[in-house]
């Protein structure tokens, strides 16, 4: 469980630099990699059948909650998960040297337990040493370029050889934190964004705590030119990131600003035209407002730091649900995932706090205060992935429970309003057909398809919807203005409705095809939701929503 110092503490410059590297995405210019240059063999601190792999600790979690009540939550990794997580750890070496050697010490260690372990419940975990810039370095001040390039050449070698040899084919997800979040930054511009076959393998990249940076009010651009953000919790080939603070960051922050001290160097363009990606890990569609998140600790302090806080448990997890929410904030420039506390008076339990200072945020919890919703958005991810990835004419349906049947004579109306009882895509990821999509007469040729399953013959309705920047006015979220911008509203997030494509629709399972076109226009590259609804003479259904995202070429 990862801590600050007290008040006074002579250990704060180690606190102050720990987790992070001045290393920044600008600064983290590698020249060509020759083939020999990645190909040393990899020291792996989490591999499956490793004898002793701390990814697959003990996971047995005592739940506390703020009344002074607990249980015991029984969790383990999974016997034989359908995709694979390859983890980059943050700065933690203590070794005195620029670059840490490989050799597994009990900082690499536990704070594998820490950050990646819990995610073994939903895929096969490989994290390896790498060369990373150790304290030492970032204290004294020592780094080079021929450093760097050695820490990021570590990781490319370890995932090059991941590729080569263990993932057979299968969907990862790619997890970093601090200076490992901008290792896989790096890595996923090299490797990835520009190759369509990588990005379809990519399930997700979840990159916390490293300035993940995107165009103003957008979903791609900016660091990835083709990955987008995620924008829903189930959705694939998307990037998860956030710096997390208890406040707004100050003028002068590490996180959550594009330009950074931490960071490097920011052109005038940059700051002007980007900002810090902001995914909320605690809603299942991203827009405004908070949703609740769930914080899980290691009981095992760090080597050389003191214990946890609060209740004493027996279990190697704590979790402390209802705490704390998490909220994007968008606001002066800064954008930043806001942890608001929601526990009642007298809560035993530990506080979150800002050990390190206003400018860090709660950059050491960035992991854990949500970890519980990273390993859930996990586990949503990869079901979608194997959906994407399962022959078409067996698409996975997601369910909707149906009201009871109600009888009725043929000759009345229905009784009961019809229900989508099964909906899901055959692809979530599509590129824009050759024809268009009718919008309300005969069906085009696909991208993709809607695959549901209606309880009775209805009126289908498909809204194709589209998350847009806007300015907040009042209780509103608004198109920007140029008078908002001058009041430097808050930013938010509109939901635009592009377009509703109908159908008439039998009872029982059916399916309508996608190009990718609303008429003859075609969607242009990004993420959308399409909300399907159905309705007849007794009613309307509940909605259902499925996201989907647009690829160029």
């Amino acid at each position: 469980m990862h801590r600050g110092p007290t008040a006074g503490s002579t250990r704060t410059i180690g606190w102050r630099t720990w987790l992070f590297a001045t290393l920044g995405t600008a600064a983290l210019i590698v020249p060509a990699v020759t083939a020999g240059a990645a190909s040393a063999e990899t020291t792996w601190l989490c591999k499956p059948g490793l004898a002793q792999d701390p990814c697959e600790a003990n996971e047995e979690t005592t739940v506390e909650l703020g009344n002074n009540s607990s249980s015991v939550e029984q969790a383990q990794p999974a016997s034989n998960p359908p995709i694979d997580c390859f983890y980059v750890y943050p700065t933690v070496s203590k070794q005195s040297t620029t670059n840490s050697n490989l050799n597994i010490e009990p900082e690499e260690t536990e704070t594998a337990i820490d950050q990646a372990s819990r995610f073994s419940q939903q895929c096969k975990v490989y994290a390896p040493m790498y060369p990373q810039l150790t304290l030492h370095a970032l204290e004294h001040e020592v780094i080079t370029q021929e450093a760097e390039t050695k820490a990021y050449l570590g990781v490319l070698g370890a995932f090059t050889e991941y590729m080569a040899k263990y993932n057979d084919g299968r969907g990862f997800v790619l997890i970093g934190h601090s200076q490992g979040a901008l290792m896989l930054k790096q890595l996923i511009k090299e490797k990835i964004d520009l190759y369509p076959a990588m990005r379809d393998q990519l399930v997700s990249a979840v990159l916390l705590g490293g300035n993940v940076l995107v165009p103003k009010g957008g979903i791609v651009g900016g660091d990835f030119q083709s990955i987008p953000a995620c924008q829903t919790a189930a959705q694939t080939h998307c990037v998860v990131a956030y710096s997390s603070f208890l406040k707004e960051p100050p003028s002068v922050s590490d996180f959550g600003r594009v330009i950074s001290s931490l960071l490097g160097a920011t052109t005038i363009e940059q700051q002007d035209d980007d900002e810090v990606l902001c995914v909320n890990p605690a809603i299942s569609v991203q827009g405004e407002g908070a949703g609740p998140l769930l914080r899980y600790e290691s009981t095992t302090p760090l080597p050389g730091f003191p214990p946890p806080s609060g209740p004493t448990v027996s279990t190697p997890w704590v979790s402390m649900p209802g705490q704390y929410t998490g909220e994007c904030k968008h606001v002066d420039g800064a954008s930043w995932l806001q942890l608001n506390y929601v526990g009642r008076a007298g809560d035993p339990r530990e506080m979150v706090t800002e050990p390190l200072g206003p400018e860090w945020g709660t950059h050491l919890q960035d992991v854990n205060v949500a970890l519980g919703n990273l390993v859930g958005m996990t586990a949503l991810q990869s079901a979608t992935y194997q959906a994407e990835t399962a022959p078409p004419a067996s698409p996975v349906l997601t369910a909707v429970p149906a009201p009871a049947p109600v009888l009725a004579p043929a000759a009345l109306a229905p009784a009961t309003a019809p229900a989508i009882t099964a909906a899901a895509l055959t692809s979530r990821r599509l590129r824009v057909g050759p024809k268009a999509t009718a919008v309300a007469a005969e069906r085009a040729p696909i991208g993709t398809a809607f695959h549901l399953t209606l309880s009775a013959a209805a009126s289908l309705q498909i809204a194709i919807t589209q998350a847009a920047p806007g300015l907040r006015h009042g209780r509103s979220c608004v198109a920007p203005t140029n008078e908002l911008k001058r009041v430097h509203a808050e930013r938010c997030t509109r939901t635009l409705t592009l377009a509703t494509l109908t159908r008439g629709e039998p009872k029982g399972a059916d399916s309508v095809p996608f190009s990718g076109r609303i008429g003859q226009r075609a969607l242009s590259a990004g993420a959308y939701q399409a909300v399907l609804s159905a309705s007849d003479a007794a009613g309307d259904s509940r909605p259902v929503t499925l996201g989907f995202v647009v690829v160029g070429g």
